[in-house]
């Protein structure tokens, strides 16, 4: 079989360090007959392990060469498809996996779309048991960071409201073949089981604008945004956006008109 040549369209880097793929592998810690989603499982470094865990493994793989490579291993089911089309909530289930209430989801996501990804699964949260992901390290310090921090943003709002999460491993370029040019992380996501109950596209909305101008005072920004809203509440626009702790963001997102 002809080497693969990696896809820079689709930001294609290959995991290969063998002790990085057992940590990964150990820390998702699969079990036999679990119902399980790999998102670009490329030349099936986590793959392999994963599915002999498991008995069966479903694959999303939007390269066609690869997934016509994948479909050679009959423990996989592959969905040639583009992960931002894909819906979770109607994912097909292997036998064993019959009577499995929730999926779960691993995969080494392509660091030029890892954003979209992210916000997509969010619709199918109550879906799904936990996600492990690896991702630019950049991006996994963003979604954990704490308030009053330089990476707290709106990636951090969105997904804790919805997640608790964890940094779990560091990854080198050099675990992976062509090296990327930046740092990487696998991040664990476990869906809460109460989130607060809101309007997602309302809070999504809210955060934007607070954040559309980080360094300002919100009077500023979400101050006129609210006034928009005809908001009457009580919330303090004399802070940024990054002093705002998640739970205020929600309090605001569920008393909005």
């Amino acid at each position: 079989m002809r080497a693969h040549q990696p896809r820079k369209r689709f930001g294609q880097h290959f995991l290969t360090d063998g002790a990085i793929i057992d940590a990964i592998v150990d820390a998702v810690g699969p079990r036999p007959g679990q119902w399980m989603v790999e998102i670009g499982p490329g030349l099936a470094a986590l793959t392999r392990p994963l599915a002999q865990r498991i008995g069966h493994l479903l694959v999303v793989e939007l390269d066609r060469d690869l997934a016509a490579r994948l479909r050679s291993q009959a423990d996989l089911t592959v969905i040639e498809a583009d992960v931002l089309k894909v819906d979770f909530a109607q994912m097909p289930r292997p036998p064993a996996a019959m009577d499995i209430a929730r999926l779960r989801v691993v995969g080494n996501l392509p660091y030029n779309i890892s954003t979209p990804i992210l916000f997509h699964l969010l619709g199918f949260a109550p879906h799904i048991e936990d996600q492990h992901f690896m991702l630019q390290k950049e991006v996994v310090e963003r979604m954990v960071a704490e308030p009053a921090t330089a990476q707290y943003g709106r990636l951090s709002v969105m997904l804790q409201w919805r997640y608790k999460m964890d940094n779990i491993l560091h990854v080198p370029p050099q675990s992976f073949d062509p090296p990327p040019r930046v740092d990487s992380a696998v991040v664990r996501m476990l869906p809460r089981a109460q989130p607060a109950l809101l309007d997602a596209r309302r809070l999504s909305e809210l955060v934007r604008v607070a954040f559309s101008q980080r360094r300002k005072l919100l009077r500023h920004t979400l101050g006129r945004w609210l006034q928009e809203q005809r908001f009457t509440g009580e919330f303090d626009v004399q802070r940024r956006a990054e002093e705002v702790p998640v739970r205020e963001y929600e309090q605001l997102a569920q008393s909005l008109p």
